[in-house]
């Protein structure tokens, strides 16, 4: 074998490794299971006190991520239906879910914005700035079922695109991980 080739096999065999463990470390590396935090899990922000509430759930399963604040997702059941919740909580419009891993198979984000864009979902605010810029999003199905998803606000979007972020948002505080 001439050193040309050997070179060759060498540059292939270290590409198809940075690419597998690109590959792993994006699907699969990075994710944690969430611990439960029973009770306090699956929240959605009151009309009248515009503070995070509990609302009554099982099954309850989440992923997140430190790498990225919009990474986590997270499954569960529950009593109350969307009809109820809406009297009582903060709706969210043109929320879209975020696509999670393969591997997390509870959520599904095109299934999830079949059901919202078809009505028998409804979305709602989970809480405000869980990260700077971030909110929680949940949406209810009318079956029972829920997702959670994290989605840049306004603050968030400016102040990840270089916008200058304004009065209206609060100030930048660094989270200590």
């Amino acid at each position: 074998m001439t050193l040309g080739r050997l070179v060759i096999l060498l540059l292939l065999f270290c590409a198809l490794a940075a690419g597998a463990a690109l590959y792993y470390l994006q699907v699969y590396g990075y994710y944690d299971t969430v611990e439960l935090d029973p009770g306090q899990d699956v929240q959605l922000v009151s009309l009248e006190t515009d503070t995070a509430e509990p609302i009554p759930y099982d099954g309850f399963q989440a992923i997140d991520a430190e790498s990225s604040p919009i990474r986590y997702r997270a499954c569960f059941t529950t009593t109350a239906s969307p009809e109820t919740l809406a009297a009582s909580y903060v709706a969210v419009a043109d929320a879209t879910p975020r696509n999670a891993p393969f591997w997390f198979d509870c959520f599904d984000a095109k299934a999830i914005a079949e059901r919202i864009a078809a009505g028998s979902a409804q979305v709602f605010l989970g809480a405000k700035n869980v990260h700077y810029g971030v909110d929680r999003i949940v949406a209810v199905t009318d079956d029972g079922r829920g997702y959670i998803w994290h989605e840049l606000n306004n603050c968030g979007a400016k102040a990840y695109d270089g916008t200058v972020v304004g009065e209206e948002c609060p100030p930048f505080e660094p989270q200590n991980n």
